[in-house]
């Protein structure tokens, strides 16, 4: 029984032993870097975070809409990728629109105009959002 396992280790790719601990280093990294700056978020930026790491695009409708937008089929792996990046750019447009509102000194929900706002700070950071060739008369956050 024990030869059986030493075999299937053989067939298996090997990962050296430094890219091992190299992994384990950054992963623990990862985990401590997030304690610390989960322990020092409000209660209000924590009960978000929660919120933020409980929901889902649901990956079928994302997969629809690439699709409608691509004109072909796309993968299931393909509609996921697309999802978890999706919904770290909400993330940033919702952090971004929050302190929008935070600077203009307003409470409660965030309004259309914080997230046009949101939005078009993050353009002027990050240069041409979306396709390299912008759909003519399609705009995100229109009035």
């Amino acid at each position: 029984m024990e030869e059986e396992a030493e075999g299937e280790d053989e067939l298996l790719p090997a990962m050296a032993d430094d890219d091992y601990s190299a992994q384990l280093s950054w992963q623990s990294q990862s985990k401590d870097n997030l304690k610390v700056l989960m322990d020092n978020f409000t209660p209000e930026q924590y009960e978000r975070f929660e919120a933020y790491r409980r929901h889902a695009l649901p990956k079928q409708a994302v997969r629809k809409v690439i699709q409608q937008s691509l004109g072909q089929q796309v993968s299931m792996p393909v509609a996921q990728i697309v999802a978890g990046f999706t919904k770290v750019f909400v993330g940033e447009i919702v952090e971004k629109a929050r302190a929008v509102q935070a600077r203009r000194g307003e409470k409660g929900p965030l309004s259309p105009d914080h997230l046009r706002e949101a939005y078009r700070m993050y353009q002027q950071e990050t240069g041409r959002v979306g396709s390299a060739r912008p759909l003519r008369g399609q705009r995100l956050f229109t009035r």
